[in-house]
């Protein structure tokens, strides 16, 4: 779906969507004919991974199998440290280490208290996409809000997604209610 409709379905297709867009290519139908070497490049890289993938798991199969016994908290600080060390290489600054700590919090409370990270990531991914949306069509109509909702479709999707955030809280209410009854 990212390549064809441009829409990032997972996590991983957002960090690609982020990395198609740091070299300004939109993905979606017109890829295919204005960067067609991207593409077949994409398609061989799959290609020549799936059998790398192949020659080396197969041999390698009881290495990774140790792999998974290694105790969680080591194979944590191991990812810290090189996550940390990809990010003073990248850019070596304060700052971006305090982002790499406040998204390492933010990620540990998430994955704490069973709240999906992949919708979160792709919505870090796609706001500033709605968000330059929202203010061209906001300047087409000279700060009318109303515009957003005067075709149907449009009318239609954000009462769904009205819906959908606050159907969660009257479900909940009323099985609170229920309970309370009974």
């Amino acid at each position: 779906p990212l390549l064809t409709l441009g829409l990032p379905t997972s996590a991983t297709a957002a960090v690609m969507l982020a990395g198609f867009q740091q070299y300004n290519i939109q993905p979606g139908p017109l890829l295919f004919t204005q960067h067609a070497d991207l593409v077949w490049g994409l398609v061989a890289s799959l290609f020549i991974a799936n059998v790398m993938l192949l020659v080396l798991n197969l041999p390698l199969v009881g290495m990774w199998v140790k792999l998974l016994k290694i105790p969680l908290p080591w194979l944590y600080a191991g990812i810290l440290v090189f996550a940390s060390m990809g990010t003073i290489a990248a850019n070596p600054s304060v700052t971006e280490l305090l982002l790499l700590t406040g998204f390492g919090v933010a990620g540990f409370v998430m994955r704490r208290y069973d709240y999906p990270i992949a919708p979160a990531v792709v919505g870090l991914i796609l706001g500033p996409l709605a968000d330059s949306a929202l203010r061209r069509s906001l300047q087409m109509s000279l700060g009318d809000p109303m515009i957003l909702l005067q075709h149907p479709s449009s009318a239609i999707m954000i009462g769904i997604a009205l819906v959908a955030l606050v159907a969660p809280f009257i479900f909940r209410g009323l099985a609170k209610f229920r309970q309370d009854e009974d």
